[in-house]
């Protein structure tokens, strides 16, 4: 076991070190460059190139990248020019938000899939699994954006149930009982919206592990010894299925990353995904870089801990 754990990490690293060379290779080719925005375009030009060469733009990009990712590791990523402050205290305000969104958006997804799949997987082939495979055929269809403009335009605007931007009412004082219900008000419809997609693929692959499961032959023989139907299902076929869905946590983080850069720009949710648009717009180059590296990192970090889960869960796949 932990062998294996050892070996992902290890495999882990190197990730990390070639997705930081690949990002900054790509900025390279960005609009501008980090000094883009922050001084007067009057600024004559020879009065630039000696900002420049101080800042060490000229150098060649294997140092400008050592000096980058030095800087990265310690939690410095440089300044924004738009906002006048250190891009690492800007993502660490915004990042509050897009966490309290992403533990939502989990617990509601889990809360809708697990019910949903085992319903479908242990009445499979009845009307009520073909109401519930329909509803995930549509989730994979529709695209995330598209569902939570509607979901904004029915319950926000037509119903006037949840706000319909910002994370919290102005005017509340931080802590108190108002404030966090506020929090909470304008969290529901977000992580309600990008959980009901999210939803869809672990109900198929629930609902598919416990079809396989009830024609196992330890299923059969349980069956043939007399078991009740229930203690068959509950005993065996459930606890068999539900193992693998643990390991759907790690991937399920991955899958956030995408959905809350289009949740939060729907929504007008202050969060890092908004924060991430609105930086390639704006071409701030230091907060752009900075938070696909943060990105990256997450989703390496959500495949190791997959891996991890399913090879407690299924010894299995263990690395001898």
């Amino acid at each position: 076991m932990w062998k294996f754990i050892v070996r992902r990490l290890l495999i882990t690293f190197p990730q990390v070190v070639l997705l930081s060379i690949i990002i900054f290779v790509m900025a390279q080719f960005m609009p501008g460059d980090a000094l883009t925005g922050q001084v007067d375009p009057n600024v004559p030009p020879e009065i630039k190139e000696q900002i420049r060469e101080r800042l060490g733009l000229n150098d060649p990009w294997h140092i400008q990248y050592a000096n980058w990712i030095g800087g990265a590791v310690q939690g410095d990523f440089g300044d924004s020019f738009r906002f006048k402050m250190p891009v690492s205290d800007l993502i660490e305000q915004r990042m509050v938000n897009t966490f309290w969104l992403s533990v939502v958006t989990l617990i509601f997804t889990y809360i809708i899939a697990v019910p949903l799949g085992i319903t479908s997987g242990r009445y499979n082939d009845t009307w009520l699994d073909q109401t519930i495979t329909g509803y995930t055929y549509l989730g994979f269809a529709t695209p995330l954006f598209i569902f939570a403009l509607v979901m904004l335009w029915v319950f926000g605007y037509q119903f006037g149930w949840f706000p319909t931007s910002g994370s919290v009412a102005p005017g509340l004082s931080p802590g108190s009982f108002e404030y966090v219900l506020s929090k909470l008000r304008h969290l529901l419809l977000p992580a309600l919206s990008m959980a009901l997609i999210a939803t869809v693929s672990t109900v198929q692959y629930l609902r598919s592990e416990i079809v396989d499961t009830k024609q196992k032959d330890f299923v059969v023989t349980a069956r043939a010894k007399g078991a009740s139907e229930s203690r068959v299902y509950n005993r065996h076929i459930l606890r068999n299925s539900l193992l693998p869905i643990a390991a759907f946590f790690g991937w399920e983080i991955t899958s956030l990353i995408s959905g809350t850069v289009f949740i939060e720009q729907i929504f007008g949710y202050p969060g890092m995904g908004q924060l991430f648009l609105d930086s390639i717009l704006q071409r701030d180059y230091s907060v752009v870089t900075a938070l696909v590296l943060l990105f990256g990192i997450a989703s390496i970090l959500g495949a190791l801990l997959s891996d991890i889960i399913l090879s407690i869960v299924d010894p299995r796949i263990r690395i001898k």
